[in-house]
């Protein structure tokens, strides 16, 4: 081991609204989310979390199997209604001690708590009055994480602001297949800013609420390649990057906004008069505040075919589309050379002084068997080739840290409902029944090998290439 490197975290990832249940429950406010998937038409399967995994009430029992696990972290979000339930002022005791209690029982077992301030259940209340287009939410993320980090700041110690700004505005604000639903491209444009723009503010808060903390944020990066060699594609590539990728990297590491992507913007009048006119004088400075590490959640490749020329114009793709053996049940591509190219790019581009793998997964349907087994071996395969991906990183001196699967459950997935099985957990949701995967035995028995390994490096450890009995 390099003197003075520390052995890599492996843990398991959620977030509030689609594990905790209880969405009216002990004072919570509702949620963006909590409107949203009540609306019909809004959810594939018709279906809310109001009870999810009801985490809420059975916490202690998943704290247990993440432990069974040999979980060495637990990444998780706080409800902000669930806390503040008007978005700002009068703080709910009772929402609160539920997150105190949570993590007391982590560390108890051994599990290192890393706490996501948003992950995208804004307050019912603050939507009423604008929600993230308008400037004023800002000061209520600041404000709500002042009251949740002078709380838990004594005992947490790695602290995430936000989970994936990109989908916050572009899935909730442009294309409205995530809460709230809106279809206004400015107001994407000034969630997004908003968004970075709290995370800045709030980061001296938490140094100044937990002390000796990591802070970082949370992006969800994809590798884009162009799928021929044409000018067209090559242009597509860089649009999809800039969109999606350098719009938040840049202005996080004291770059701005890339221009290229304000003068694509502009021309496709998603501003007025082609301006960046809710960026205000020092806010770049703000959104570069200094921080600890970077989150990055990966899933997948775009490949980008221009929409500019006709096909028949184009060069022939040098990158066909992926076939369905290639892809999860969702329909993603399966990549792991991808997330090698992400982390290599973020780590020689930006130069974050460290990378927290924070999502990383796949959804598969397999259910329990006649013996109440659950032989998921393809999650297997896809967590064996990401972590050999990663483990490549590292070797290139990519500063990785940690390694958190999606997801610890099965969990409402968002607009997809409780379509789509992530879990390292299967759950019954008729019962809440939970039962360990056989990828959750191979987890448990590769996280041993970390630790028992004779030769120790960032990656210690055996690379377990068997399929657990499902035993114990």
């Amino acid at each position: 081991m390099v003197k003075g490197a520390q052995r890599m975290l492996w843990g398991a990832a959620t977030s509030s609204y689609q594990i905790e249940g209880a969405w009216n429950e002990d004072g919570k406010g509702e949620s963006i989310w909590d409107r949203y998937a009540h609306t019909p038409g809004r959810i594939k399967d018709g279906k809310t979390g109001d009870v999810a995994c009801d985490h809420y009430h059975r916490y202690k029992e998943d704290v247990a199997l993440m432990k069974r696990i040999g979980l060495d972290a637990y990444r998780f979000s706080i409800a902000w209604p669930r806390v503040l339930p008007e978005g700002r002022g009068a703080t709910n005791a009772r929402g609160l001690d539920f997150y105190d209690r949570l993590v007391d029982e982590l560390l108890a077992n051994d599990v290192l708590p890393f706490v996501t301030l948003y992950h995208w259940d804004l307050p019912q209340a603050l939507q009423d009055r604008g929600g993230w287009p308008q400037r004023e939410t800002v000061a209520a993320f600041v404000e709500y994480t002042d009251v949740v980090t002078k709380a838990l700041g004594d005992r947490v110690k790695h602290w995430i602001t936000h989970n994936e700004p990109w989908c916050a505005a572009v899935l909730g604000q442009l294309i409205g297949v995530h809460a709230p639903g809106a279809r206004d491209a400015e107001s994407a444009l000034r969630t997004a800013h908003h968004l970075l723009l709290s995370h800045g503010a709030a980061v001296p808060v938490i140094r100044a609420n937990s002390p000796d903390a990591e802070v970082g944020i949370t992006l969800n990066l994809i590798p884009a390649v162009p799928a021929s060699g044409s000018a067209a594609d090559y242009d597509a590539c860089r649009q999809y990057d800039g969109h999606i990728n350098r719009w938040f990297l840049d202005p996080l590491y004291g770059r701005d906004y890339p221009s290229d992507m304000v003068r694509d913007y502009g021309r496709k009048g998603y501003m007025p008069d082609g301006e960046l006119v809710f960026v205000e004088a020092d806010d770049y400075r703000t959104i570069a505040a200094p921080c600890d590490f970077l989150g990055i959640n990966y899933y997948m490749r775009e490949i980008c075919r221009s929409d500019d020329v006709a096909e028949e114009e184009n060069l022939p793709r040098e990158i066909p589309v992926p076939g369905s053996e290639l892809r999860t049940d969702i329909g993603w591509e399966i990549y792991s050379e991808g997330l090698f190219d992400i982390l290599y790019r973020v780590h020689a581009t930006y130069r974050p002084p460290k990378l927290y793998i924070t999502e990383n997964g796949c959804s598969y349907g397999d259910a329990p068997d006649a013996d109440g087994r659950v032989r998921d071996e393809r999650r297997i395969a896809y967590l064996r080739d990401h972590f050999a991906a990663a483990r490549r990183a590292a070797e290139q001196g990519v500063p990785l840290a940690g390694y958190f699967v999606w997801s610890l459950m099965d969990n409402f997935e968002w607009g997809e409902g409780y379509t789509q099985r992530f879990g390292l957990v299967w759950i019954d949701y008729e019962t809440g029944e939970r039962i360990l995967k056989d990828s959750a035995y191979w987890y448990a028995d590769f996280i041993e090998g970390t630790r028992t390994a004779l030769t120790s490096t960032l990656f210690s450890g055996a690379w377990p290439g068997y399929v657990h009995n499902g035993a114990g």
